[in-house]
């Protein structure tokens, strides 16, 4: 990772205490887990617990006729067989809006649907106890195309009418989750679209798709509920959002949100996929039936059917521009597949339809963004979260507008990028720095990778498409390059009461000041646990903080997810720092340390100790607090947003803005249709750096799983079946597929967050699928349409495909 190449905040916030914000402090949990020792939420036990399964439905469209556990519940060890008809409070649930049955009523709407839970004494009992589980299946014919779902009106609904409440925010009818339409310039008159292409010199328009993406996270679904002496019940969970869980959770119980407790359990990762519920409500259900802890743990192809994907995307893209390449008008529809479910859909479509033309200066827009319902595997969200789909789409479209007019694809980006004082097409200003020129004019002049005649041996096999399968020895290999940038809204949307709570306690123990932060914010894996400890060495300026396990024992943190927590939960620690300072100023002014009346101006807490800006040292720490502890919980909110107009698309919907632009380079054979990535370079304004180790990580890791959408990762759905349930079949990129990553940081503060910190995790992966695609053009000639690209794409060879 280069050098920052801009100026910090004119302020210095270098902490003066070591592993302060700014360092690279070692991570609490880092040497656990790479010696195997961390412990997951997947190995928790307890002494009596049960083990919980779930008994999934085998089609993806049919009405239940009938349930019989009589067979289940005579087995010994086998102590609940659970259905719908025992589920003790609400029977629906959902991460938006309630939607989703707890186990199947009526009807079964995807394959993997829950049906039937059982609790027994050892796991193979109780998956035996699943088999013996009769439900009598109405099979029905699939609802599986998007577009059918979204515009056929003889299509037959997954949700029947007058089963759901109907939200009119997002126009919801028939099997349409979310509508929203954007409208600017002449197309807000009215104008059609034949009007603005006649006046544009090159018009390009094509259909692209982005297929199914699983998050593939280390860990599947797991763990515990314990039953309570007060009739509640507390549960030890892998996920992002400990109380939006709650919320969940506890209405289906019947319980009040106060009896049903919540704590962290080790998270492998997540990456959207954790946002909604899988075992909870299930394992918690059998404990209160039982009065014994229940663990559940889903197998790998279990979890594959039992979290959400990424939405597969079909999209119409026209762009029209003048000779010298300035952009005159864009239009796009995209239908984004939500599954049986709602999840995260409407907020999907918002993002989508928001960003759907990118960071680009377009007088004239027309947009129309769907999410829908069908009977294939449920979406919700995943890393980028509508934005990636979108920017597939809108990069591959400058690519071939560049060419259409024999422009340079770098100098045509750079000829229509937003900057500060822009607005996207919802006609929010982007009132934060933008770099987006400067960067790609960094991008494009970073050095390049060594062409192949000069590598020390350029027949190495490692080096070659296909690797040490030798498959080619150099033959058919063509060089291309490709250039990709992404625009992506960070923190919640579109008038979301979004905050994080924190509660910071400082006191002396052994003699030192200790610092104790307590949220419920989600770790897991990008580093949040390591930033609250830093933020907290820096405003309180003491070295010894400890991090209490997250839990609901205090207020939500909100999600793990939208590259929010640095932003939302470290402007809480800092926030409530703060006022823990303040408390001790004012403790300082009530033993003399600080005259009375002192404003406070000049002092700070510096390596243990209260610190005068004129007359040095006042007093350790250790000896003004004594037998004081001083602890504040704070709320932090960001600035407010609002929903877009249901009809034009207008309104200042986003929070913050993150960009990120990729240059890869790859090697294509032409013969095999396989591609090895050479390069993947980045560009990234990150505002504030605040932890560089875990930031070169983040950009990596978003890059990484962009590369897996470009070129193999897809969950294979046929008429609502998964074909590919597991890592054999649905691949993932290794280290053997990961290229140098050469990683150029930007520092731009946003004034309008926390250090003028930006989120980092989710850029990346936008900007990395279409560059890379691109690079594949460049070698091919082949129009590449679609992510992943399939060596049959690039053979020009046409298979059957689902």
């Amino acid at each position: 990772m280069t050098a920052p190449s801009t100026a910090r905040a004119p302020v210095d916030l270098s902490s003066t205490t070591p592993d302060g914000i700014g360092a690279s402090p070692r991570r609490p949990d880092g040497t656990l887990k790479v010696t195997g020792e961390f412990a997951y939420s997947s190995d928790m036990w307890m002494e009596d617990m049960l083990w919980g399964a779930t008994l999934r439905s085998p089609h993806p469209h049919a009405r239940i006729l009938g349930i019989d556990t009589t067979g289940a519940v005579a087995l010994p060890g086998v102590y609940a067989v659970l259905t719908h008809e025992d589920v003790p409070g609400e029977k629906r649930y959902g991460l938006e809006y309630r939607d989703q049955p707890v186990l199947a009523f009526g009807k079964v709407r995807y394959k993997g649907e829950a049906v039937a839970i059982v609790a027994a004494d050892h796991p193979e009992t109780a998956r035996r106890a699943l088999d013996r589980i009769q439900v009598d299946y109405e099979v029905l014919d699939p609802v599986s195309d998007s577009r059918a779902a979204a515009f056929d009106p003889g299509c037959p609904l997954v949700h029947e009418e007058g089963s759901l409440e109907i939200h009119e925010e997002y126009n919801q009818r028939g099997n349409l989750v979310r509508h929203q339409p954007i409208r600017t310039g002449a197309f807000a008159s009215g104008a059609a679209v034949e009007e603005l292409r006649a006046r544009a010199d090159a018009v390009v328009a094509s259909d692209y798709e982005v297929g199914m993406q699983d998050q593939a996270f280390l860990g599947p679904e797991s763990g515990m509920a314990v039953p309570a002496e007060d009739g509640g019940v507390d549960l030890y969970i892998a996920t992002q959002w400990l109380h939006v869980d709650q919320r969940q959770i506890a209405p289906a119980l019947g319980l009040p949100e106060d009896k049903v407790r919540l704590t962290l359990a080790g998270v492998g990762g997540a990456f959207g996929a954790r946002e909604d519920l899988s075992m909870q409500i299930h394992a918690c259900m059998l404990a209160l039936r039982t009065g014994r802890p229940v663990k559940i743990v889903y197998n790998r192809e279990e979890s594959f059917y039992g979290h959400v994907h990424r939405h597969p995307a079909r999209m119409r893209y026209e762009h029209g521009a003048k000779s010298d390449g300035t952009l005159l008008y864009a239009t796009l529809e995209i239908v984004l597949d939500g599954g049986a479910y709602a999840s995260a859909t409407p907020a999907v479509v918002g993002v989508a339809s928001s960003l759907g033309i990118g960071p680009y200066e377009v007088p004239n827009v027309l947009v129309d963004a769907y999410g829908v319902y069908t009977t294939n595997p449920p979406c919700g969200a995943m890393r980028g979260f509508g934005a990636v789909q979108a920017c597939f789409g809108y990069e591959s479209q400058m690519d071939r507008l560049a060419a259409e007019l024999g422009m340079d694809p770098v100098d045509l980006r750079i000829k229509n990028s937003m900057s500060q004082g822009s607005r996207i097409i919802t006609g929010q200003e982007i009132d934060m720095p933008l770099p987006m020129a400067e960067m790609l004019r960094r991008s494009r002049d970073m050095p390049m990778p060594p062409a192949r005649e000069e590598l020390e041996d350029p027949s190495d096999l490692r080096t070659l498409p296909g690797g040490t399968s030798n498959t080619t020895h150099g033959e058919g290999v063509v060089r291309g390059v490709g250039y990709g940038v992404g625009l992506k809204n960070l923190c919640f949307s579109e008038g979301f009461d979004d905050y994080s709570t924190a509660r910071v306690r400082l006191e002396v123990i052994g003699g030192e000041p200790a610092v104790l932060v307590h949220t419920a914010a989600a770790e897991v894996g990008q580093g949040l646990v390591t930033v609250k400890g830093q933020i907290a060495r820096t405003e309180l300026g003491v070295e010894r903080v400890t991090i209490h396990p997250s839990d609901t024992r205090v207020g939500s943190a909100g999600s793990s997810s939208a590259s929010r927590q640095s932003h939302m939960t470290g402007g809480a620690v800092k926030t409530a720092c703060e006022a823990v300072r303040g408390r001790v100023f004012d403790l300082a002014r009530e033993r003399g340390v600080i005259p009375a009346g002192h404003s406070g101006e000049g002092l700070s807490l510096a390596g243990g100790k209260l610190v005068s800006e004129t007359e040095g040292v006042l007093a350790s720490l250790a000896e003004l607090l004594g037998g004081t502890a001083v602890e504040e919980t704070r709320e932090y909110r960001h600035r407010p947003t609002e929903m877009l107009d249901p009809t034009r698309g207008q309104g200042s919907s986003h929070t913050q803005f993150g960009m990120c632009v990729h240059r890869a380079v790859v090697d294509v054979d032409l013969e095999l249709g396989l591609v090895k990535v050479v390069a993947l370079d980045a560009v990234q304004d990150v505002g504030r750096i605040l932890h560089p180790q875990q930031l070169a990580g983040q950009i990596q890791g978003g890059a990484a799983q962009g590369l897996g959408l470009a070129l193999m990762e897809e969950v294979q759905v046929e008429e609502g079946l998964i074909r590919n349930p597991s890592f054999t079949d649905y691949l993932i990129p290794t280290i053997l597929d990961t290229p140098p990553m050469r990683i150029d940081v930007l520092e731009h503060p946003d004034p309008h967050a926390p250090y003028g910190l930006r989120g980092a995790g989710e850029p990346p992966t936008l900007s990395s699928t279409p560059a890379i695609v691109a690079a594949v053009r460049d070698a091919t000639g082949r129009p590449l349409t679609r992510a992943p690209v399939r060596p049959e794409d690039i053979v020009g060879i046409e298979l059957r495909r689902p």
